[in-house]
């Protein structure tokens, strides 16, 4: 605990699920958060409730916005004065078929997932110090096809994430700021939940991976954890593949 102690965290898309567990794992450890979600109802009571421990603030911000964006980053210079930790966490998942997929399906999806981490990561710099991190949250979708899924758009945006991880930790490198992705495997979330009380659809999720079963919100937020701390100093550029075995075959 107090691992993070002092350090300044934004985390987008953090109103509920994965991105919520993350900024409460990161309050836990000591730092101040911003919470910035298109939800702003919800963004801020997660925000009342972390504020008992540290200072949380929520944020109104659509990350496809480059205004939104501006803005968002305007709010975190104003409360803080810089930023540590930066996860680009938000994301849509739109699903269709290929021949079903429009055009509309596809922008919308390529201007939140792959967008939105261009541009917090560009405002990013302005505030980040030497030592600063960045983590965007990708998916197994990025580098295998679940073809019961007909993640389209979403697996093509998941992809280019980890490779803007991989150009940004290079370019980035020379600033001092370490440039990381997560890629979560199938995790039960509040958005999942109903599609997971079907045993039958379950099982077959389930039986894909080695550990035969689901992943919770708190294990992705444990390795944003690691990638924030001193422990990860060195590690730059790298795809983590938080999936319980998943794209082991």
């Amino acid at each position: 605990m107090n691992s993070l102690q002092g350090k300044v965290a934004l985390v987008t898309g953090a109103a509920q699920g994965i991105g919520k567990a993350i900024a409460e794992r990161l309050v836990d450890e000591g730092a101040e958060v911003v919470i910035a979600d298109v939800a702003l109802e919800r963004a801020s009571s997660v925000a009342r409730e972390l504020s008992i421990k540290r200072k949380t603030i929520a944020v109104k911000a659509d990350v496809s916005s480059s205004k939104d964006v501006r803005e968002l980053f305007s709010v975190v210079d104003r409360e803080f004065g810089r930023l540590d930790i930066l996860v680009n966490n938000a994301g849509i998942l739109l699903k269709g078929r290929f021949e079903e997929v429009t055009e509309e399906m596809w922008d919308r999806t390529m201007a939140v997932n792959l967008k939105g981490p261009f541009l917090c990561g560009k405002e990013a710099l302005r505030l980040m110090p030497k030592g600063g991190r960045i983590i965007n949250i990708t998916s197994i979708d990025g580098k295998v096809v679940y073809y019961h899924g007909h993640h389209v758009p979403y697996g093509v945006s998941k992809a280019g994430i980890i490779m803007l991880t991989k150009i940004m930790a290079v370019e980035l490198a020379s600033y001092g700021i370490n440039v990381n992705a997560i890629a979560p495997g199938v995790v039960r979330t509040e958005i999942s939940a109903g599609s997971m009380d079907d045993p039958a659809h379950l099982k077959e999720i389930t039986d894909e991976i080695p550990l035969g079963r689901l992943a919770s919100p708190e294990e992705i937020a444990g390795t944003v954890v690691f990638l924030s701390s001193k422990d990860a100093s060195y590690l730059t550029g790298s795809t983590i593949y938080v999936d319980g075995g998943w794209t082991t075959h």
